[in-house]
């Protein structure tokens, strides 16, 4: 009996190793409320992904709540580029490049800042 459930250990050690079974754990009170912040900055305003991080920082969160937060809410970086570029296009006359420009420095990466500059027409 021992060596079936050494054996069976054995396994079940592998398969979570290989990445065969998830292995998940509790969520804590602070990782939830860090979603649902991400969740509402979001539905405020375009954000990189950069920059929610930073935001959730700066409101308190530790760096790996922060993290967590930001990549529990599967937002489309690209997307929120695209958003983002339609804000400022709104608020103030921008240059292609000085758009793009504006965009990384908001945390955005290149390719994901030219997505939301193509994606206004500019």
């Amino acid at each position: 009996m021992k060596k079936i459930l050494c054996a069976v250990a054995v396994v079940v050690c592998l398969a979570v190793v290989a990445g065969a079974v998830n292995v998940s754990y509790a969520e804590t009170a602070s990782q939830r409320n860090a979603v649902r912040a991400a969740r509402n900055y979001l539905d405020l305003t375009g954000f990189s992904r950069q920059g929610l991080i930073q935001q959730l920082e700066y409101e308190g969160y530790s760096n790996e709540d922060a993290v967590y937060g930001t990549d529990q809410i599967g937002a489309d970086w690209k997307e929120q580029a695209a958003r983002k570029a339609e804000e400022y296009n709104d608020l103030m006359p921008f240059s292609r490049q000085g758009l793009i420009e504006q965009l990384e420095y908001e945390g955005f990466t290149h390719e994901e800042a030219v997505y939301g500059v193509d994606s206004i027409g500019l």
